[in-house]
């Protein structure tokens, strides 16, 4: 029942919120004065805070709810685009058939329209008919200024003529004279705009002949001349309309890949001939081509020989066996997937469909394997040759290191599949490699440096050995089967990361000048993320080591300073007193320190109550001495050995002849004597000590460590002199 009516409260007070008159400063007013105090206004408060928090997670369910039907929604109409777009080709493909199919009835009309001149031009001296074919052999002059088609002269030499006057008008194209059979179909004036913007470039001009188009540029300063733009193989070219979309109209799109350009046409009329015109001659060069491909592919004739009864001066001695002229395997191109493949090939480049272009590419290889290759082969060969090229750039642009990093290792498997199946193993390895170490790099720099170093490098090798060990599992995915030598080139490009990351290991850790205990701990936490890399047999453990040791030698190096001067300032306020720790916690937590140190038998050093039968100085010497013994094993390896041992034998002789030199100048007995105990603390108890736990972590026993303790005296002086010599 309370729930029902805190439901129905609820509900009033939405409903009450929601109101078109709803006003906050009357509405709180009224609640002031109704309420019976604090309590009432507290519990008011909780059920419009929680109202607020339920309305924030409905808009934010909805907000999730719209963004997902709107990603949806997009990749529909980019699917309905293409669609649009593959049903645009295949209908404009029909209309040029159906256009083509009154061409093939023209012979048979021309023949009968010829015979009905004839005969009209014998009864009426030349009338409609005889006009109409002089109108049909005037040769139409484009200008220009306009867009108009080209009705070509009479025979080739009047076409070439006109070609030739009208690029007399652009400057810089005289080589395009030098081509044979080329000849102008259509040309116009064009307007040129940006491809994602849509602003205004540039006015062009544009010249289609029958196996190119030339772009040319408007010259301002001179009236009715062009400058040399660009020029564009027909077989290269794809034409898109362009949707209206005032006040952007009459506009067509030619696709070059991998670029592309917009011009707009004057009006809709213009814009319908440019794109039928364009359509029309690239059909009629894609069939003038496949003929020539099958005029070169038809087999010839048997050479005429000439019969044995046509010459009667050839004696029949002679008469032998003739060899049988070898002729040369044909290879038939005549086939319709053969005869589309260019085209095809730039569909699949345009839609990024890599994998069927490299498909259609080894179903081409696999058949023209083991054949000849006559000219028409190696023509078609040139044409494979150039998309295989622009499909390797887009492949390397794929793996540039300007592309997006986000989607790991496996965002680059398609691309290096591709190139591998494309033959370029050695390219895909180094694009992998490169992108990698961007991703790498990228990374280390994206993390956020934490006040607390130990923080930061547990995140730093989380983030660098994870990406390492998922480039190196990609690596083994993609490169399975190829030659050995990609692998060697990931073991270099392994090392160069390493680099990257003991850079910023070290500004971190050595540079910042941290403690040995931290700087210790960093280097095991390393070491452990790079033991994982073992795991696919990659053991970069020597690297870290190499990359590590200066900086480690180093840090030993400054931390035995350190102890050296503290140890030679306690010595110098020493007075040989025992120690009174005062309360018996302070001995326990004595005796606890020195048994982790390794002093197993320190309880016979300590006396009644809370005295300890050893001085200050040796009980502190000591407890430092195996601290830094502990965490030098801990950044220990082989390379470190000599340093670590020779910081220690001159931590000790600091410590052993402070003591040597005191009994020689100590004259009280009972001092003496207390100073011979902390000797026999040093000699008996805290070098066995040191030399055990240093063979325990490095492996091996260290022969200065043994010779120190088997002294009785380190240094052998005169009993008289009362000085020490180092």
């Amino acid at each position: 029942m309370a729930m029902a009516m805190s439901d129905s409260g609820a509900s009033r007070l939405r409903r009450q919120l929601e109101s078109g008159g709803f006003e906050a400063r009357l509405y709180v007013k009224q609640l002031s004065q109704q309420s019976d105090g604090d309590r009432d206004l507290q519990e008011h408060r909780q059920r419009i805070q929680a109202l607020a928090e339920e309305t924030a997670q409905n808009l934010k369910r909805n907000v999730y709810q719209n963004y997902r039907q709107f990603i949806e929604t997009a990749r529909e109409i980019s699917y309905l685009e293409s669609e649009m777009y593959q049903l645009s080709h295949l209908l404009t493909e029909q209309k040029s058939s159906l256009e083509s199919i009154p061409l093939t009835l023209l012979p048979a009309a021309a023949a009968a329209a010829g015979a009905a001149a004839a005969s009209g031009g014998e009864e009426g001296g030349g009338g409609a008919g005889g006009r109409d074919h002089l109108r049909g052999q005037a040769g139409f002059f484009p200008t220009p200024g306009g867009a108009s088609r080209d009705g070509a002269g009479p025979g080739e030499e009047g076409k070439q003529r006109t070609l030739t006057t009208l690029l007399e008008k652009v400057e810089g194209c005289r080589h395009l004279l030098e081509t044979p059979g080329q000849y102008l179909v259509y040309n116009g004036d064009l307007v040129e705009y940006e491809a994602d913007h849509m602003a205004q470039l540039q006015r062009v001009h544009g010249f289609l002949m029958n196996d190119c188009l030339l772009v040319a540029t408007w010259l301002p300063q001179r009236r009715g001349m062009y400058r040399y733009n660009a020029l564009y193989p027909l077989d290269g070219l794809a034409v898109v309309n362009v949707k209206d979309n005032p006040p952007m109209k009459d506009m067509f799109k030619l696709l070059m890949f991998p670029e592309s350009r917009i011009f707009q046409a004057e009006n809709a009329k213009i814009k319908r001939e440019w794109l039928e015109v364009l359509e029309e001659t690239k059909r009629a060069l894609s069939e003038k081509r496949r003929r020539e491909q099958e005029e070169a592919a038809a087999p010839r004739g048997p050479p005429q020989v000439p019969s044995k009864a046509s010459n009667p001066f050839e004696d029949e001695e002679d008469d032998e066996p003739a060899v049988p002229e070898v002729e040369e395997e044909k290879v038939d191109l005549s086939m319709e997937w053969i005869q589309e493949l260019p085209e095809d090939l730039d569909v699949c480049i345009a839609q990024r469909d890599f994998e069927g272009a490299v498909d259609l590419l080894d179903k081409l290889n696999h058949y023209l394997e083991d054949k000849p290759s006559p000219p028409p082969v190696k023509e078609l060969r040139a044409k494979v040759d150039e998309r295989v090229r622009q499909l390797t750039e887009v492949l390397v642009f794929e793996l540039s290191p300007d592309r997006s990093l986000r989607g790991g290792p496996k965002a680059t498997r398609r691309a290096v599949s591709q190139l591998i199946r494309l033959g370029q193993c050695t390219k895909a390895c180094e694009l992998f490699l490169r992108n990698r170490a961007a991703a790498v790099h990228t990374a280390i720099r994206q993390l956020r440096i934490e006040g607390a170093t130990l923080l930061y490098i547990h995140k730093l090798c989380h983030v660098f050995f994870t990406s390492l060990l998922e480039t190196a599992r990609e690596f083994e995915t993609d490169f399975a089967g190829t030659d050995s030598g990609c692998y060697s080139a990931f073991v270099v490009w392994a090392r160069s990361a390493m680099g990257m990351f003991v850079d910023a290991f070290s500004k971190q850790v050595f540079d910042s000048k941290e403690s040995l205990s931290t700087a210790a701990e960093c280097v095991k936490v390393a070491k452990e993320h790079c033991q994982q890399l073992g795991d696919i047999g990659l053991d970069l453990t020597f690297i870290i080591h190499a990359l590590l040791v200066k900086d480690i030698q180093g840090a030993l190096h400054s931390y035995k300073e350190i102890i050296i001067e503290a140890t030679k300032h306690r010595n110098s306020e020493e007075m040989w007193r025992r120690m009174n720790l005062m309360t018996p916690e302070a001995l326990g937590k004595l005796k606890e320190e020195m048994k982790s140190c390794g002093v197993r038998n320190f309880e016979q050093y300590t006396g009644d109550d809370c005295w300890v039968n050893l001085s200050y100085t040796v009980v502190a010497f000591t407890k430092q001495t195996m601290g830094f013994l502990e965490e030098a094993l801990k950044l220990y390896f082989p390379e470190l050995h000599m340093v670590l041992l020779e910081s220690l034998v001159e931590i000790i002789l600091v410590a052993v002849q402070h003591v040597d030199y005191s009994l020689r100048c100590e004259q009280d007995p009972e001092k003496k004597a207390f100073i011979r105990q902390n000797a026999s603390f040093l000699y008996e108890t805290v070098l066995p000590v040191v030399e055990k736990r240093f063979e325990e972590g490095v492996g091996k026993p260290a022969k200065q460590l043994q010779d120190l303790r088997n002294a009785s005296r380190l240094i052998r002086v005169n009993p008289e002199s009362t000085t020490s010599v180092v």
